[in-house]
């Protein structure tokens, strides 16, 4: 099965940008829908952002809704996450996670594959 793994992740001030890379490994990406969840201190998980496997759709939370664009390139094998805007309240630990599903792609049951995760930081 397909294995993400992501990258991109750091530190940065209120206001900056970055842009998280899922790259997937042993099966073609484009078999698999994927989205981006985030778990802060403390916090439940949430849904960010997910996209379809040929990219013909995506789904954002509201909270990012405007600030975040989530891309793919099955080619290449990846899925991005393009954050701009960013706010201390988005600090977490975003994670990729690949699923056979096109519908409800905000809901975790959706995925049975997940990668490790990285960490973001946007300080005040």
């Amino acid at each position: 099965q397909v294995q993400p793994v992501e990258s991109g992740g750091g530190l940065v001030q209120a206001g900056g940008s970055l842009k998280l890379s899922c790259a997937a490994s042993r099966r073609p990406f484009s078999l698999y829908s994927v989205g981006w969840f985030r778990q802060a201190a403390g916090m439940e998980r949430e849904f960010v952002a997910a996209i379809t496997r040929v990219g013909d759709s995506t789904y954002y939370a509201d909270s990012v809704k405007g600030r975040f664009t989530i891309s793919r390139d099955n080619a290449k094998n990846t899925v991005d996450l393009q954050m701009n805007s960013l706010k201390p309240e988005d600090t977490a630990v975003y994670t990729c996670a690949a699923g056979t599903y096109a519908t409800m792609l905000e809901q975790y049951s959706r995925y049975n594959i997940w990668g490790q995760g990285t960490e973001v930081t946007v300080s005040s």
